[in-house]
């Protein structure tokens, strides 16, 4: 018989596949893109993927067995496993690393260490120090012990020298446990036995229990609940009948012994599919229909179409009516959103119109959720449209004939971190060429590549300038604080311009919408008399006061600290809270506006599964009055009643350190300024800041994107930066923040030798610390006309020369390609 091997990825970052033998019993069984078993390392087991079957042993190494073939099937298509590859080459990562991301974590198995009795120990303790006695102890009265119960029986975490040691002394062995974590959903159902089906007999049963009257009655619920005598008879869970029968189990097992009802037990999908409603399907008017036809005549020419339309202009109906002409053809259509969870009006209006053939995914599901997605995807008579966040790109989805991408511009789609970091913007335009498909971009402020792109004629440009029905665009108003400030006519943090239109929306029953960009009370506490500022004990960065938990929160890696009451530099008791986040905001305006209903919309408040889309209900509903928010009141929200939007700190975006900040600012305010003003109603967005003569503010008050673009453009070209160059960034970490600075020096004389790129920095990052590593950045411009993927062998080829000479040894270094 011929001896298979497979290459197999294995979801780690390795550099390369590793080639396992396939045992013969196997032969047969195993499939390309299918999961085994292996074994990697000491005694560890994964669940790897196939990538290929072939007949050649590896060279270098002697070949393991593969351990077990999980899946008789593929889970992942062939298509699929390409764009990984893909991904794994631009993105310098590895593919495992793209697996390990892609994967459900339910599909997935785990391995976990057990400690076992050793078949061979005499029972002689007295080998046995104190600790040792107790670990054994334990497993002379048990069948095992996980590491974790190892733990906590002798109150240490240091525990794998005592367990050595034990092994060594021949009284434990350590194994292997694998297990699948993915565990189907059983529910048991009852039905008439085989011979009560036939009416005759059925009857007989019936006389049989005249003297069981709650039996009988059980059995006569089962009747009406099944429809049993109707041409489409239902199934009968066995909750809903004692529900139904206000019965026992009692009563069932007596029907069951008397061969009169009999459970049987099917796998059920945890999701329920959602009901399409026959709705009244808004006709395009003329600018969403001359918008439709420039898109289709645009793909006839070009793979990717740009929709550049403003705020409320209509563009989700022109999405919905080309997805329907796409599942007319038979295609499947991906779309994908900046984050899931914040466009929960837009799901909930693309469920209504489409039905069951919709799937949706995102981080809220659990993991078995999430494994009957992507099963349900993997089977092609299963969703026809797939509506997600950034990693649904990754799922298995096939005969794709269009990805739509809305609010391109949107920061949530670059993945950070871990590996892989990709933009699933870019991303998707590769995936759409694997699959044949057409893209669709859509915002009202592109990105300044996807101008660039549809403005020089590689994508498609279609414009959207009118808004929807009689919806007008709102009145910018810019309120000076500095001069609010001088003449002490702030309350709180609200200049008169916002204080008063609050107070007139209000008396109107109208609703406002509040923007500040920072969660949190207060940005800091500060010493009046040394200016000592309490900060993070594990990162370079001052501690936010969150008052309704009355403590000091690190927002980067969850430290927490009480509230000190006297300066641990000085000793002084004046401290004092600088700066103001959503919390202080919202306890100032129940002050200022104590008969009103106030929300705070952040991500201290929406941490519960269904917290983000109650606040959003009863927002919609009018039991809040003001909606007080970070980013997240600036997405996907469209609510009638919404007059007043208020900006409590332009500045805070405008002045942060880096290239896309204007950008950046224009996009967010202009999103923000979306939410005023509905149907027949004119909005105001009141915008507060210190500098009102500001460029991007000016711009922004005449809603003129065109202006900011060319003006941001200008400065890039000069400057070398996107769009018109490609970065990558370097980080260094270490423990050490002498060594970080020196390794990252070294890596930088060592890139300049070998690449033809601008290399800048070394530098420390505004927050050069984190959960105790020290950060060091590295930034790599690549010229557009410069052979990009050569460039990135040489980097990649160095950072490895530089670990295999040990000069970098104990760093940590990450790359990042288009870190923006």
């Amino acid at each position: 018989m011929t001896t298979l091997f497979a290459d197999i990825i294995i979801p780690l970052p390795l550099p390369q596949l590793f080639t396992y033998r396939i045992p013969t019993i196997y032969n047969e069984v195993a499939q390309e893109r299918a999961r085994v078993v292996v074994q990697f390392g000491k005694n560890k087991l994964y669940s790897g993927l196939i990538a290929k079957i072939h007949s050649t042993a590896p060279e270098h190494y002697q070949a393991k067995y593969i351990e077990e073939v999980i899946d008789s099937e593929p889970i992942v298509t062939e298509e699929q496993l390409n764009f990984w590859a893909w991904i794994a080459e631009y993105y310098m990562c590895t593919i495992g690393e793209v697996y390990n991301a892609a994967l459900p974590s339910g599909l997935k198995l785990s391995s976990e260490t057990i400690i076992l009795p050793h078949p061979d120990f005499d029972g002689d303790f007295r080998v046995l120090n104190d600790k040792e006695f107790l670990v054994a102890e334990a497993l002379s009265s048990s069948e095992n012990l996980t590491l974790k119960e190892i733990s906590d029986i002798l109150s240490i975490k240091t525990i794998m020298p005592i367990i050595n040691s034990l092994i060594k002394k021949k009284v434990a062995i350590a194994e292997e446990d694998l297990k699948l974590k993915f565990k189907p959903k059983i529910e048991e159902y009852v039905r008439l036995t085989k011979q009560c089906r036939s009416e005759d007999v059925l009857r007989l049963k019936f006389d049989d229990l005249t003297n069981a009257p709650k039996q009988l009655e059980l059995l006569l619920h089962y009747i009406k609940l099944s429809k049993w005598h109707s041409e489409q008879p239902r199934e009968v869970k066995k909750v809903v009948l004692y529900k139904q029968a206000d019965s026992s189990l009692a009563q069932l097992k007596g029907l069951i012994q008397k061969e009169i009802l009999e459970i049987y037990e099917k796998e059920e999908g945890r999701l329920s599919p959602f009901l399409k409603e026959e709705l009244i399907t808004p006709p395009l008017n003329e600018f969403q229909l001359k918008a439709t036809s420039e898109i289709e005549e645009g793909f006839k020419q070009k793979d990717v179409a740009l929709l550049h339309g403003i705020t409320s202009s209509g563009k989700t109906e022109i999405y919905l009516n080309l997805i329907n002409k796409e599942l007319a053809k038979g295609k499947t259509v991906l779309y994908l959103v900046p984050e899931i969870a914040l466009t929960t009006q837009l799901v909930n209006r693309i469920k209504k119109r489409l039905g069951k053939v919709l799937g949706v995914y995102h981080s809220k599901f659990n993991e078995n959720e999430r494994v009957e997605i992507w099963n349900n995807t993997l089977n092609q008579s299963g969703y026809k449209v797939l509506i997600g966040a950034r990693s649904t790109l990754l799922l298995p989805i096939t005969n794709v004939g269009l990805v739509i991408v809305d609010e391109e511009h949107e920061t949530s789609y670059k993945q950070h971190e871990p590996s892989p970091r990709y933009n699933a913007r870019d991303a998707a335009i590769v995936f759409a060429k694997h699959q044949g498909a057409k893209v669709l971009l859509g915002s009202a402020t592109p990105s300044m590549e996807s101008y660039l792109n549809a403005t020089n004629g590689k994508y498609a440009y279609v414009q959207l300038n009118k808004r929807y029905g009689e919806m007008q665009l709102p009145e910018m108003v810019v309120a000076n604080i500095a001069e609010a400030q001088k003449k002490k006519t702030l309350k709180s943090h609200l200049t008169p311009e916002l204080f008063h239109a609050i107070g007139g929306a209000l008396e109107r029953k109208e609703q406002i919408i509040l923007f500040k960009n920072r969660r949190g009370f207060s940005p800091f506490l500060k010493c009046n008399q040394c200016g000592w500022i309490p900060e993070c004990k594990s990162c370079d960065i001052s501690l936010t006061y969150h008052k309704y938990k009355n403590q000091l929160n690190c927002h980067y890696c969850g430290f927490a600290s009480h509230v000190p009451q006297t300066c641990s530099a000085c000793g002084s008791r004046e401290l004092q809270m600088l700066g103001y986040g959503t919390e202080k905001i919202e306890e100032d305006l129940e002050i200022l506006f104590p008969n009103n209903s106030i929300q705070r919309l952040d991500l201290d408040t929406t941490r519960s599964k269904n917290a983000y889309q109650k606040i959003l209900m009863d927002f919609e509903n009018g039991e809040i009055d003001i909606l007080v928010g970070t980013q997240m009141v600036t997405k996907g929200l469209d609510f009638d009643n919404v007059s007043l939007v208020g900006v409590l700190n332009a500045d805070d975006m405008l002045h942060y350190p880096d290239f896309r900040a204007f950008e950046r600012a224009f996009q967010t305010l202009e999103q923000v300024s979306g939410r005023a003003g509905r149907k027949h109603k004119k909005g105001t967005v009141i915008i507060q800041t210190y500098d009102p003569n500001h460029t991007v503010i000016q711009q922004l008050i005449q809603h003129n994107y065109k202006g900011m673009i060319k003006e941001q453009l200008t400065h890039r070209l000069q400057f070398h930066y996107p769009p018109f160059t490609r970065l990558l960034r370097i980080t260094v970490k270490n423990k050490v923040d002498s060594v970080c600075a020196d390794h990252a020096k070294i890596i930088v004389h060592e890139l300049k030798k070998n690449l033809k790129s601008e290399i800048l920095g070394p530098e420390k990052p505004s927050i050069s610390r984190i959960r105790n590593w020290y950060i060091q950045h590295i930034l790599i411009k690549f010229n557009k006309n410069m052979n990009q993927p050569l460039e990135k062998v040489a980097l990649k080829n160095c950072i490895e020369n530089l670990y295999s000479e040990k000069l970098i040894s104990n760093s940590r270094v990450n790359l990042d390609v288009d870190p923006y």
